[in-house]
Protein backbone atom coordinates (compact mmCIF):
# COMPACT_ATOMS: atom_id res chain seq x y z
CA UNK A 1 0.00 0.00 0.00
CA UNK A 2 1.29 3.82 -1.03
CA UNK A 3 2.05 5.59 1.98
CA UNK A 4 -0.46 8.40 1.75
CA UNK A 5 -3.23 5.85 1.18
CA UNK A 6 -2.94 4.69 4.61
CA UNK A 7 -4.73 8.32 5.79
CA UNK A 8 -7.42 8.03 2.98
CA UNK A 9 -11.15 7.74 4.23
CA UNK A 10 -12.63 4.73 3.66
CA UNK A 11 -16.75 4.49 3.12
CA UNK A 12 -18.94 2.04 2.07
CA UNK A 13 -21.20 5.04 -0.47
CA UNK A 14 -24.50 5.50 -0.45
CA UNK A 15 -25.86 3.97 -4.24
CA UNK A 16 -28.59 5.76 -5.35
CA UNK A 17 -31.44 4.57 -7.39
CA UNK A 18 -30.36 3.58 -11.20
CA UNK A 19 -30.06 6.88 -13.50
CA UNK A 20 -30.68 5.29 -17.39
CA UNK A 21 -30.22 6.77 -20.03
CA UNK A 22 -33.15 4.98 -22.51
CA UNK A 23 -35.24 6.69 -24.44
CA UNK A 24 -38.40 4.27 -24.44
CA UNK A 25 -38.33 3.81 -20.40
CA UNK A 26 -40.26 4.57 -17.88
CA UNK A 27 -38.17 5.46 -15.17
CA UNK A 28 -40.06 4.38 -11.96
CA UNK A 29 -37.21 3.80 -9.61
CA UNK A 30 -36.11 6.82 -7.73
CA UNK A 31 -39.51 8.26 -6.69
CA UNK A 32 -39.70 11.18 -9.09
CA UNK A 33 -42.65 13.20 -9.39
CA UNK A 34 -44.04 12.45 -13.57
CA UNK A 35 -45.14 15.90 -13.83
CA UNK A 36 -43.01 18.81 -14.85
CA UNK A 37 -42.34 21.63 -12.13
CA UNK A 38 -45.41 24.71 -11.49
CA UNK A 39 -45.87 26.66 -15.06
CA UNK A 40 -44.47 29.81 -12.83
CA UNK A 41 -41.02 27.79 -12.44
CA UNK A 42 -40.99 27.24 -16.24
CA UNK A 43 -41.61 30.46 -17.79
CA UNK A 44 -39.73 32.68 -15.45
CA UNK A 45 -37.66 35.08 -17.06
CA UNK A 46 -34.05 34.47 -15.48
CA UNK A 47 -31.90 37.08 -15.70
CA UNK A 48 -28.26 34.56 -16.60
CA UNK A 49 -26.16 37.88 -16.99
CA UNK A 50 -26.33 37.93 -12.96
CA UNK A 51 -24.60 33.94 -12.68
CA UNK A 52 -21.09 36.62 -12.47
CA UNK A 53 -22.55 37.45 -8.93
CA UNK A 54 -22.27 34.96 -5.49
CA UNK A 55 -25.45 34.18 -4.94
CA UNK A 56 -27.33 35.43 -1.38
CA UNK A 57 -25.36 32.98 0.99
CA UNK A 58 -28.21 33.48 3.53
CA UNK A 59 -30.88 32.33 1.03
CA UNK A 60 -32.83 35.02 1.84
CA UNK A 61 -35.92 35.21 -0.60
CA UNK A 62 -36.00 31.56 -1.02
CA UNK A 63 -36.09 31.47 3.20
CA UNK A 64 -38.85 34.29 3.49
CA UNK A 65 -40.88 32.81 1.33
CA UNK A 66 -40.83 29.36 2.91
CA UNK A 67 -41.24 30.93 6.22
CA UNK A 68 -44.26 32.79 4.83
CA UNK A 69 -46.03 29.60 3.08
CA UNK A 70 -45.50 27.96 6.41
CA UNK A 71 -46.69 30.52 9.01
CA UNK A 72 -42.95 30.90 10.33
CA UNK A 73 -40.11 33.42 11.31
CA UNK A 74 -37.48 33.54 9.02
CA UNK A 75 -35.12 32.83 11.79
CA UNK A 76 -37.01 29.03 11.77
CA UNK A 77 -36.23 27.95 8.54
CA UNK A 78 -32.55 26.82 6.69
CA UNK A 79 -32.36 26.05 3.04
CA UNK A 80 -29.70 23.57 1.64
CA UNK A 81 -29.20 21.73 -1.42
CA UNK A 82 -31.07 19.34 -1.36
CA UNK A 83 -32.52 17.21 1.65
CA UNK A 84 -29.64 15.17 1.64
CA UNK A 85 -27.29 18.29 1.99
CA UNK A 86 -29.76 19.22 5.19
CA UNK A 87 -29.71 16.09 7.19
CA UNK A 88 -25.91 15.55 6.26
CA UNK A 89 -25.37 19.39 7.76
CA UNK A 90 -28.13 18.22 10.92
CA UNK A 91 -25.70 15.29 11.46
CA UNK A 92 -22.84 17.19 11.64
CA UNK A 93 -24.02 19.88 13.43
CA UNK A 94 -26.52 18.37 16.27
CA UNK A 95 -25.36 14.47 16.32
CA UNK A 96 -21.84 14.69 18.53
CA UNK A 97 -22.47 13.10 21.26
CA UNK A 98 -20.29 9.94 22.49
CA UNK A 99 -23.68 8.23 22.96
CA UNK A 100 -25.38 6.12 19.72
CA UNK A 101 -27.84 7.85 17.52
CA UNK A 102 -31.09 6.42 16.47
CA UNK A 103 -32.63 5.18 13.58
CA UNK A 104 -34.81 2.54 12.21
CA UNK A 105 -32.99 -0.75 10.24
CA UNK A 106 -35.40 -0.62 7.43
CA UNK A 107 -35.33 3.00 6.46
CA UNK A 108 -33.32 5.88 4.33
CA UNK A 109 -30.16 4.39 3.53
CA UNK A 110 -28.16 7.69 3.59
CA UNK A 111 -28.65 7.50 7.63
CA UNK A 112 -25.81 4.70 7.84
CA UNK A 113 -23.79 6.16 5.62
CA UNK A 114 -23.01 9.68 7.01
CA UNK A 115 -22.97 8.37 10.64
CA UNK A 116 -20.27 6.03 9.72
CA UNK A 117 -18.63 8.77 6.97
CA UNK A 118 -18.50 11.74 10.75
CA UNK A 119 -17.50 9.10 13.29
CA UNK A 120 -21.03 8.97 14.89
CA UNK A 121 -22.10 6.20 17.18
CA UNK A 122 -25.50 4.73 16.11
CA UNK A 123 -28.22 1.76 16.48
CA UNK A 124 -31.24 0.89 14.39
CA UNK A 125 -34.34 -0.33 15.88
CA UNK A 126 -36.01 -3.07 14.29
CA UNK A 127 -39.11 -2.22 13.02
CA UNK A 128 -42.45 -4.99 13.92
CA UNK A 129 -43.37 -7.42 11.83
CA UNK A 130 -45.70 -4.73 9.91
CA UNK A 131 -42.78 -2.73 9.16
CA UNK A 132 -44.07 -0.23 11.03
CA UNK A 133 -41.65 1.93 14.22
CA UNK A 134 -41.89 0.81 17.16
CA UNK A 135 -41.66 4.15 19.43
CA UNK A 136 -41.02 2.54 22.63
CA UNK A 137 -37.54 1.59 21.32
CA UNK A 138 -36.46 4.76 21.11
CA UNK A 139 -37.00 5.25 24.86
CA UNK A 140 -33.66 4.61 26.10
CA UNK A 141 -30.32 7.21 26.45
CA UNK A 142 -29.23 8.14 22.91
CA UNK A 143 -27.41 10.77 21.02
CA UNK A 144 -30.17 11.79 19.06
CA UNK A 145 -32.77 10.60 16.71
CA UNK A 146 -33.72 10.73 12.93
CA UNK A 147 -36.24 8.84 11.49
CA UNK A 148 -38.57 9.65 8.12
CA UNK A 149 -42.60 9.58 8.36
CA UNK A 150 -43.46 8.07 6.18
CA UNK A 151 -40.50 6.19 6.03
CA UNK A 152 -38.67 4.83 2.95
CA UNK A 153 -39.01 2.45 1.81
CA UNK A 154 -41.83 0.91 3.53
CA UNK A 155 -44.18 3.91 2.97
CA UNK A 156 -45.71 3.54 5.91
CA UNK A 157 -47.15 7.05 7.63
CA UNK A 158 -46.77 7.08 11.66
CA UNK A 159 -49.30 8.87 13.18
CA UNK A 160 -48.39 12.36 15.00
CA UNK A 161 -49.24 10.49 18.88
CA UNK A 162 -46.42 8.40 18.19
CA UNK A 163 -43.98 11.23 17.17
CA UNK A 164 -45.25 13.02 20.15
CA UNK A 165 -44.51 9.96 22.62
CA UNK A 166 -41.11 9.91 20.95
CA UNK A 167 -40.36 13.39 21.59
CA UNK A 168 -41.66 13.24 25.30
CA UNK A 169 -38.85 10.67 25.90
CA UNK A 170 -36.64 12.57 24.18
CA UNK A 171 -35.98 16.22 25.38
CA UNK A 172 -32.85 16.24 26.00
CA UNK A 173 -31.31 15.04 22.24
CA UNK A 174 -32.33 16.28 19.15
CA UNK A 175 -35.06 14.68 17.40
CA UNK A 176 -35.23 14.65 13.34
CA UNK A 177 -38.33 14.15 11.15
CA UNK A 178 -37.47 13.33 7.84
CA UNK A 179 -40.27 14.44 5.44
CA UNK A 180 -39.81 13.63 2.33
CA UNK A 181 -42.82 12.28 1.21
CA UNK A 182 -45.55 14.03 3.79
CA UNK A 183 -47.58 15.48 1.31
CA UNK A 184 -48.98 12.49 -0.06
CA UNK A 185 -49.46 11.50 3.71
CA UNK A 186 -51.24 13.20 7.14
CA UNK A 187 -50.47 15.61 9.40
CA UNK A 188 -47.09 16.98 9.42
CA UNK A 189 -44.83 16.56 12.58
CA UNK A 190 -44.11 20.72 11.86
CA UNK A 191 -47.53 21.46 14.18
CA UNK A 192 -45.24 20.76 17.39
CA UNK A 193 -41.83 22.58 16.55
CA UNK A 194 -43.40 25.54 19.10
CA UNK A 195 -43.60 22.94 21.73
CA UNK A 196 -40.65 21.07 21.30
CA UNK A 197 -37.61 23.05 20.68
CA UNK A 198 -35.38 19.98 19.95
CA UNK A 199 -37.49 19.08 17.10
CA UNK A 200 -36.12 19.50 13.50
CA UNK A 201 -38.55 18.75 10.60
CA UNK A 202 -37.05 18.24 7.01
CA UNK A 203 -38.37 18.62 3.69
CA UNK A 204 -37.55 18.78 -0.20
CA UNK A 205 -38.38 20.03 -3.52
CA UNK A 206 -37.49 16.99 -5.33
CA UNK A 207 -40.81 14.83 -4.66
CA UNK A 208 -44.26 16.66 -4.42
CA UNK A 209 -42.66 19.67 -5.94
CA UNK A 210 -41.08 17.89 -9.08
CA UNK A 211 -37.76 19.85 -8.75
CA UNK A 212 -35.50 16.52 -7.89
CA UNK A 213 -32.84 18.16 -10.80
CA UNK A 214 -32.84 22.00 -9.12
CA UNK A 215 -32.11 19.93 -5.58
CA UNK A 216 -33.83 22.08 -2.72
CA UNK A 217 -34.26 21.02 0.71
CA UNK A 218 -35.15 22.62 3.88
CA UNK A 219 -35.21 22.51 7.41
CA UNK A 220 -37.92 24.13 10.25
CA UNK A 221 -37.32 23.89 13.79
CA UNK A 222 -36.99 26.91 16.51
CA UNK A 223 -34.41 29.87 16.10
CA UNK A 224 -31.72 27.76 18.00
CA UNK A 225 -31.54 24.96 16.18
CA UNK A 226 -31.12 27.09 12.77
CA UNK A 227 -28.60 28.97 14.20
CA UNK A 228 -26.29 26.47 14.98
CA UNK A 229 -26.95 24.67 11.31
CA UNK A 230 -26.21 27.84 9.58
CA UNK A 231 -23.02 27.86 11.60
CA UNK A 232 -21.71 24.50 10.42
CA UNK A 233 -23.13 25.40 6.73
CA UNK A 234 -20.95 29.36 6.37
CA UNK A 235 -17.77 27.11 7.86
CA UNK A 236 -18.55 24.29 5.68
CA UNK A 237 -19.33 26.56 2.54
CA UNK A 238 -21.06 29.83 2.17
CA UNK A 239 -22.83 29.26 -0.84
CA UNK A 240 -24.28 26.14 -1.25
CA UNK A 241 -27.34 27.18 -2.97
CA UNK A 242 -26.87 28.61 -6.57
CA UNK A 243 -28.48 31.96 -7.95
CA UNK A 244 -31.22 29.46 -9.92
CA UNK A 245 -32.12 27.57 -7.62
CA UNK A 246 -32.98 30.46 -5.02
CA UNK A 247 -35.37 32.26 -7.63
CA UNK A 248 -37.36 29.05 -8.84
CA UNK A 249 -37.90 27.48 -5.39
CA UNK A 250 -39.60 30.72 -4.82
CA UNK A 251 -41.40 30.55 -7.88
CA UNK A 252 -42.77 26.56 -7.47
CA UNK A 253 -43.57 27.95 -3.39
CA UNK A 254 -45.73 30.63 -4.74
CA UNK A 255 -47.75 28.29 -7.00
CA UNK A 256 -50.01 26.25 -4.43
CA UNK A 257 -52.60 25.51 -6.80
CA UNK A 258 -50.96 23.73 -9.05
CA UNK A 259 -48.58 21.92 -5.85
CA UNK A 260 -52.01 20.21 -4.55
CA UNK A 261 -53.39 19.63 -7.63
CA UNK A 262 -50.50 17.45 -8.78
CA UNK A 263 -50.47 16.03 -5.36
CA UNK A 264 -54.09 14.96 -5.93
CA UNK A 265 -52.94 13.41 -9.29
CA UNK A 266 -50.48 11.55 -7.58
CA UNK A 267 -52.46 9.70 -4.52
CA UNK A 268 -55.27 9.15 -7.05
CA UNK A 269 -53.14 7.02 -9.73
CA UNK A 270 -51.19 5.77 -6.65
CA UNK A 271 -54.79 4.03 -5.11
CA UNK A 272 -55.74 2.70 -9.06
CA UNK A 273 -52.25 0.90 -9.22
CA UNK A 274 -52.66 -0.39 -5.75
CA UNK A 275 -55.80 -2.21 -6.42
CA UNK A 276 -54.38 -3.56 -9.91
CA UNK A 277 -51.33 -5.18 -7.62
CA UNK A 278 -53.70 -6.31 -5.38
CA UNK A 279 -55.90 -8.07 -7.92
CA UNK A 280 -52.60 -9.34 -9.31
CA UNK A 281 -51.46 -11.45 -6.53
CA UNK A 282 -49.34 -8.38 -4.62
CA UNK A 283 -49.84 -7.28 -1.24
CA UNK A 284 -47.92 -4.22 0.19
CA UNK A 285 -48.40 -2.24 2.89
CA UNK A 286 -51.41 1.11 2.83
CA UNK A 287 -49.53 3.82 0.79
CA UNK A 288 -48.74 7.17 2.34
CA UNK A 289 -45.90 8.36 -0.20
CA UNK A 290 -45.63 8.14 -3.80
CA UNK A 291 -44.33 5.13 -4.48
CA UNK A 292 -45.57 1.54 -3.63
CA UNK A 293 -43.68 -1.14 -1.64
CA UNK A 294 -45.15 -4.65 -2.99
CA UNK A 295 -44.38 -8.34 -2.51
CA UNK A 296 -46.34 -10.97 -4.77
CA UNK A 297 -47.42 -14.51 -3.43
CA UNK A 298 -45.02 -16.55 -5.38
CA UNK A 299 -42.41 -15.09 -8.33
CA UNK A 300 -39.68 -13.30 -6.84
CA UNK A 301 -39.16 -9.39 -6.16
CA UNK A 302 -35.34 -9.51 -8.09
CA UNK A 303 -37.19 -12.06 -10.85
CA UNK A 304 -40.15 -9.14 -11.59
CA UNK A 305 -37.04 -6.58 -11.37
CA UNK A 306 -35.25 -8.06 -13.58
CA UNK A 307 -37.93 -9.14 -16.40
CA UNK A 308 -39.46 -5.61 -15.89
CA UNK A 309 -35.60 -3.85 -16.92
CA UNK A 310 -35.75 -5.85 -19.83
CA UNK A 311 -39.08 -4.54 -20.72
CA UNK A 312 -37.14 -0.65 -20.29
CA UNK A 313 -39.55 -0.39 -16.88
CA UNK A 314 -37.23 0.43 -14.35
CA UNK A 315 -38.37 0.07 -10.59
CA UNK A 316 -36.06 -0.07 -7.19
CA UNK A 317 -34.83 -3.79 -5.54
CA UNK A 318 -33.29 -3.89 -2.12
CA UNK A 319 -31.02 -6.85 -2.01
CA UNK A 320 -31.11 -6.29 2.03
CA UNK A 321 -32.63 -8.37 5.07
CA UNK A 322 -36.08 -8.70 5.50
CA UNK A 323 -37.29 -6.44 2.13
CA UNK A 324 -35.31 -8.73 -0.22
CA UNK A 325 -38.72 -9.77 -1.53
CA UNK A 326 -40.17 -6.59 -2.14
CA UNK A 327 -40.31 -3.64 -5.41
CA UNK A 328 -40.21 -0.17 -4.50
CA UNK A 329 -42.74 0.85 -7.82
CA UNK A 330 -42.61 5.15 -7.47
CA UNK A 331 -45.78 6.55 -9.03
CA UNK A 332 -45.67 7.96 -13.03
CA UNK A 333 -48.41 9.21 -14.93
CA UNK A 334 -51.39 7.22 -15.39
CA UNK A 335 -50.34 6.16 -18.95
CA UNK A 336 -46.74 4.41 -17.60
CA UNK A 337 -48.89 3.09 -14.87
CA UNK A 338 -51.21 1.72 -17.36
CA UNK A 339 -47.95 -0.12 -19.01
CA UNK A 340 -46.72 -1.05 -15.43
CA UNK A 341 -49.87 -3.31 -15.15
CA UNK A 342 -49.88 -4.63 -18.89
CA UNK A 343 -46.06 -5.48 -18.14
CA UNK A 344 -47.05 -7.74 -14.67
CA UNK A 345 -50.63 -8.70 -16.15
CA UNK A 346 -48.47 -10.68 -19.23
CA UNK A 347 -45.32 -11.70 -16.91
CA UNK A 348 -47.47 -13.50 -13.81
Amino acid sequence: MLEWMKNVRKVDPYVPGEQPNDSNMIKLNTNENPYPPSPKVINKKLELEKLRLYSDPEVTELVCALADYHGLDKSQVFVGVGSDDVLAMSFMTFFNSDKPVLFPDITYSFYDVWAKLLNIPYETKALDEDFRIVPEDYYVDNGGVVFPNPNAPTSIYMQLDKIRNILDNNRDVVVIVDEAYIDYAGESALSLIDEYDNLLVVRTFSKSRSMAGMRIGYAMGNAELIKALNCVKFSFNSYTMNSLQIVLGVESVKDDEYFKEIIDKVRNTREWFSKELTRLGFTYPESATNFVFATHKSISAKELFEAAKREHIYIRYFDKPRIDNYLRITIGTDEEMRKVVDFLESYI
